[in-house]
């Protein structure tokens, strides 16, 4: 189990963690030959096992995530009936939000489910910094089926938070179209602004 520090994340859930920063310093170093900006990250340990997990594809880096976090929710696992996860913004061989989400819920013994979906391809989130654009591009992008929601109370996991935008989208979805009655959030890390 990795050493953590959990962080709250606000958002219009009842209550979020983020259990970790995703970096606690970032220099630049200059550009690289490709002419893109280099930088000494340091990371927390679960965050260096998420980028592992996540940029690097390592997949043995899941283990000690889902050991930490099944560990973090031991204690409040009867207060959820399912964790519905995120679902990824992007294709990757690995998707990590899915495999931690199926490892956590496995080990703690919550049904995982995948039942929020998209309505269309969008961009992803991280390289656009305007609030506007942000919620323009999550504006009806999340739909859910509420047979598999309606009354219960869920954990929404995501990998990292950021703005919370899409978080947010997809709760105000849990409780409005899927007739939730409590949506709670976990993310493995949090970044330090929220651009």
């Amino acid at each position: 189990m990795v050493g953590i520090n959990p962080q709250r994340i606000e958002g219009r859930w009842r209550r979020g963690i983020a259990l970790d920063l995703h970096t606690t310093s970032s220099v630049p170093m200059g550009p690289d030959a490709a002419g893109r900006m280099q930088f000494d990250t340091t990371r927390p340990e679960i965050a260096e096992l998420l980028y592992q997990l996540k940029y690097r594809q390592n997949e043995s880096a899941a283990a000690g995530i889902i050991e930490t976090a099944a560990n973090f929710l031991r204690q409040t696992r009867a207060n959820f009936d399912i964790m519905v996860p995120v679902p990824p913004s992007s294709y990757r061989r690995i998707q990590p939000v899915l495999l931690l989400a199926n490892g956590i819920g496995e080990a703690i013994g919550l049904r995982v489910v995948n039942c929020v979906t998209t309505t269309r391809h969008s961009a992803q989130l991280k390289s656009i910094t305007n609030p506007a654009q942000r919620q323009a591009l999550v504006a009806g992008l999340y739909t859910v089926n509420p047979t598999h929601t309606a009354g219960k109370r869920i954990l929404l996991f995501d990998d990292l938070f950021r703005s919370g935008t899409t978080m947010n989208a997809i709760t105000d979805v849990l409780l409005n179209g899927g007739s939730a009655q409590d949506v709670c959030a976990l993310t493995i890390t949090k970044t330090r602004s929220n651009h």
